[in-house]
């Protein structure tokens, strides 16, 4: 699949995010963090802001969901019109059926795994969603620091993907930059979340073209080996 670079809002200014999603035209999709304060020790947007920004963005929005019971609420962020609904194994009860419901309402449908949960015991249901989203920080807060011990199950996600013949992306969330961009690539990821490595940056956009051709030479170099 094609690298694709998905900047988080969550690091963005929230008094003006129609400014802020159009410093990064160079973006595939707008990542958009929503927490509710129980499932993460933070709050952030919710379905109204969603329905707003659906509105006013040129890009696509990816919806990460971090809240609980989200078989009750995922669905209406599906047909508030996000391109990508990505909800936790950890809060919900019936991940398949979520995952075909999302999909009903022509969103892609993505399971997020927090960075202790481990891949395998959804190895038979991976061909039930689009993209797998792998925390590689402990979710909440923006700006922590990468965990190194979160590549190794990005390797075997891919390679149970391939395993499977099923065509499903591979989202990394959380300490995301040009330091441990290409680590991410190689490893078997292709879509990347970037939230403090874009809008620190002076020129937010340049920072998305530089994180997009960091990841692309891993995966070509990775491919060559191969």
């Amino acid at each position: 699949m094609a690298v694709q670079i998905t900047p988080s809002i969550l690091n963005a200014d929230f008094a003006n995010l129609q400014r802020e999603i159009s410093r990064v035209p160079g973006a595939d999709m707008i990542h958009v963090d929503v927490m509710d304060n129980h499932f993460v020790p933070n709050l952030t947007i919710g379905l109204p802001v969603v329905e707003s920004l659906k509105r006013i963005s040129p890009h696509p929005l990816d919806i990460h969901l971090m809240i609980e019971d989200a078989d009750r609420w995922a669905p209406g962020y599906a047909e508030a019109g996000a391109a990508s609904v990505t909800f936790h194994v950890e809060a919900t009860r019936a991940p398949v059926r979520l995952a075909r419901e999302i999909r009903h309402l022509n969103a892609r449908a993505s399971l997020g795994l927090r960075p202790a949960t481990p891949i395998e015991p959804y190895a038979d249901l991976l061909g039930e969603f689009d993209m797998i989203l792998l925390m590689t920080v402990e979710p909440g807060f923006g700006g922590q620091a990468f965990l190194d011990v979160v590549l190794p199950k990005i390797a075997r996600t891919r390679s149970l993907i391939r395993a499977a013949d099923a065509s499903v992306a591979i989202q990394v969330d959380g300490g995301v930059s040009v330091e441990t961009i290409e680590r991410c690539a190689a490893a078997g990821a292709d879509v990347f979340v970037a939230g403090s490595a874009v809008y620190t940056a002076d020129d937010p956009d340049a920072m998305v073209a530089e994180l997009r051709a960091l990841a692309e030479a891993a995966c070509h170099e990775v491919a060559t080996v191969s």
